[in-house]
């Protein structure tokens, strides 16, 4: 009689890893986006070490020369040769985005977590959230700048003190939406079985958020990280547009847009480099988070 049973070994269970890339590469929009970003950043960080041109070098014999195979973007009203320029500025913009991103995303899940497990200390912090949603971000932002600008450019440098106040700015009045949506995330998670087994065989309060809660909010701190990258960038862009960002002879793309638009109707072309720089990088880490949220959410990545 033949043996009809299956002797083939059982295929080796899926990480969950894998299934969180399966979902996110199938979400076309945050695959293209997370390329284009990596194209962006890979652009700015390297493409100056292969560009013959420095940002800084003035030829004011080559100044405002339109797109050519010399200088593909054109010169400014210096002389400068733009695309150096907008690598530079890229430079300036994503580690002012990344580094303020950390900060925000730092207050945000320690205020969130906090709150969301401790019962008493809830409310204040809730509240103290309230506050700091309620007010206008863009002029306590000015007024940041004009206070702190000048001791601490005297203190640490123009270029590395305005790069501190420009994150911490950032930073401090951009974490509140993090915070909101841990806190949400730990009330539930308080409520399921695996916390309730470790509270009840003594685990410490310091064990439980750093051994099951935090592990189980990545998930949303992942995504408002993304987020938060494209808030910073067009923050410091606005505010380098307005003048405040860093010194004129820095670079960053929003300080580029300000340069340019004293020649816009001569030379739209240096407001088109700058803008689509931002448009891209903003639209780019838009999709990536949604992929990202797609990818992480248990209920989403079985469909």
């Amino acid at each position: 009689m033949t043996d009809t049973t299956n002797t083939e070994p059982a295929a080796p269970p899926r990480s969950q890893w894998y299934d969180v890339w399966h979902q996110f590469k199938a979400h076309k929009g945050a695959l293209l986006g997370g390329i284009i970003f990596l194209i962006i950043v890979f652009g700015v960080f390297l493409g100056p070490l292969l560009w013959p041109y420095d940002a800084t070098y003035i030829d004011i014999r080559s100044r405002n020369q339109g797109p050519s195979l010399a200088h593909p973007f054109g010169t400014d009203q210096l002389g400068r040769d733009l695309l150096a320029r907008m690598m530079a500025g890229g430079q300036t913009s994503i580690a002012v985005g990344l580094t303020a991103m950390l900060l925000a995303l730092g207050l945000g899940s320690f205020v969130g977590i906090i709150a969301g497990f401790f019962k008493k200390l809830d409310g204040p912090l809730m509240r103290l959230t309230d506050l700091f949603l309620a007010l206008p971000i863009l002029p306590l932002l000015l007024v940041m700048m004009m206070l702190f600008r000048e001791p601490l450019s005297a203190a640490v440098g123009p270029e590395r003190g305005i790069f501190i106040l420009i994150v911490i700015a950032i930073g401090i009045t951009s974490w509140m939406p993090t915070a909101r949506i841990v806190r949400g995330d730990v009330l539930a998670l308080k409520e399921r079985e695996f916390v309730l087994a470790a509270r009840s065989i003594g685990t410490s309060n310091k064990n439980m958020i750093t051994r099951h809660i935090l592990p189980n909010v990545l998930s949303p701190i992942m995504v408002s990280a993304t987020l938060g990258i494209a808030n910073a960038i067009i923050t410091e862009s606005a505010l380098s547009f307005l003048g405040l960002g860093f010194p004129p002879d820095f670079p960053t793309w929003g300080r580029l847009l300000n340069d340019a638009v004293q020649y816009l109707q001569d030379y739209p072309e240096r407001v088109f480099w700058p803008g689509l720089a931002i448009s891209l990088t903003v639209l780019s880490v838009n999709y990536l988070g949604d992929g990202l949220r797609d990818a992480l959410d248990p209920r989403i990545r079985g469909r």
